[in-house]
């Protein structure tokens, strides 16, 4: 079980996040709080895995509270400002759910939250992320790292073709550029919307509305080729058969 708390100035709103909470079953709801600072002593007391985070909070914002907190949980941001993402993904937060936060959302971050700390086998519920059609995230976007500590590059999820893991690293391709971040291709998955996105090879990931061919066990995306692995084929071809 992951112990979580909900931290929002606004009651109703960590109420809204504590009704989430207990819908799932591998998530334990420890407390809710309008309290910045009472958030903080459950966390350093180690009463804490996992906090659902405003950002726009009096005496101690959201992002003060992550760099009192450091490693001592994760994070997952809730808030109504797009602009603090930066910031976010710079203190390694999980996930940065817009508000008004749909259950599907909340719950896709939720088993990112499982897959991180509770590594190991592969639960069912992260095999349920891989088939399930999720609503894509409040953004049409994401931030990804760069070469230098506070470099960051923008890439719109339209303008992406497919993804390459590379070990540790990652490829973006674009049609006018290639993007590469240190980041796994799970976590980059677990990130990206569904539709379009999926997993077809344990190196790849691709835009299904960009494929230009299927042929036999070949994918074709403008000119490159991309391989479908035995693990991923049934599920791809059930896709595509269902126009998804």
């Amino acid at each position: 079980m992951i112990r979580c708390i909900a931290v929002d100035d606004e009651a109703y709103a960590s109420e809204i996040l504590a009704g989430f909470i207990k819908k799932i079953p591998f998530l334990e709801l420890v407390g809710t709080t309008t309290n910045a600072f009472e958030a903080l002593a459950w966390v350093q007391q180690g009463k804490v895995d996992l906090v659902f985070l405003d950002i726009q909070m009096p005496e101690l914002t959201g992002i003060q509270f992550m760099k009192i907190c450091g490693a001592q949980c994760k994070i997952i941001l809730t808030t109504a400002y797009p602009e603090y993402a930066l910031d976010g993904f710079e203190h390694d937060v999980i996930d940065y759910l817009l508000k008004p936060i749909a259950f599907e959302r909340f719950y896709k971050a939720a088993l990112k939250a499982d897959v991180i700390l509770n590594p190991g086998p592969v639960l069912q519920q992260t095999e349920q992320l891989k088939t399930e059609v999720i609503p894509a995230p409040s953004t049409d976007y994401m931030f990804i790292k760069g070469d230098s500590k506070n470099k960051f590059s923008k890439v719109n999820y339209e303008d992406i073709l497919y993804v390459e893991g590379l070990k540790n690293y990652i490829s973006i391709y674009t049609a006018n550029q290639r993007i590469i971040t240190y980041q796994s291709l799970r976590d980059l998955e677990a990130q990206l919307p569904v539709p379009p996105f999926y997993r077809v090879h344990k190196s790849y990931i691709v835009a299904i509305d960009k494929i230009r061919i299927v042929d036999g066990n070949t994918i074709y995306i403008e000119d490159q080729t991309i391989p479908i692995g035995e693990t991923y084929k049934e599920e791809f071809f059930k896709l595509i058969k269902e126009g998804r």
